[in-house]
């Protein structure tokens, strides 16, 4: 069973769906919202009040989730499976209010991301592993978010990528077989 590890609704249970997906796990999700948090403290930040989290590649929304918990105004979630879209809309109903989330059926990489980036604060990446072109996906991005987003991106270690210009790595954890890199504009 998942449940949320942090915020208001810490240790609320998730509904889960064996197949097609592989939900971001505790120690991912404590380690990616303390570096947001220690990132946005040096940085005299409020990375959650009357913001929105971007959840590409979304699942039963874990980590979209995991942002309301902790104080994020709204989650914008994109999946495009849909046995998971029946999961992410309950999970969705039992955690949020209408008005805090919105969920796109799009397969990403074949979509301009045409929604409102103005106060998206972050982003958080998870796709299947050793499937996508993220650097093109990441392309995309960049040219949208504002000069404060940052970007949570998860892969394999096997997965390979170049970091497109205007966007620096500022840190990276790594667990296991996979990765957490950390990016800003620069």
């Amino acid at each position: 069973m998942i449940q949320l590890t942090g915020g208001k609704y810490k240790k609320k249970k998730l509904i889960s769906i064996a197949d097609f997906v592989r939900p971001t796990s505790s120690l991912k999700r404590e380690a990616f919202f303390s570096v947001i948090e220690s990132h946005a403290i040096k940085n005299s930040t409020n990375p959650y009040d009357k913001k929105t989290f971007l959840d590409l590649f979304a699942g039963i929304g874990t980590m979209g989730l995991e942002a309301i918990s902790r104080g994020m105004d709204k989650v914008i979630f994109y999946e495009n499976n849909h046995e998971v879209l029946k999961v992410l809309r309950k999970n969705c109903l039992e955690i949020c209010k209408k008005n805090e989330f919105t969920i796109y059926e799009n397969d990403l990489m074949n979509c301009d991301l045409e929604i409102e980036f103005k106060n998206i604060s972050l982003v958080y990446i998870d796709p299947p592993y050793e499937k996508y072109n993220l650097t093109k996906l990441l392309t995309n991005l960049i040219d949208k978010i504002n000069n404060k987003t940052l970007i949570g991106l998860e892969l394999s270690k096997k997965d390979k990528f170049e970091i497109p210009k205007n966007i620096k790595l500022f840190q990276q954890k790594k667990y296991g077989k996979t990765i957490i890199y950390f990016f800003k504009l620069s």
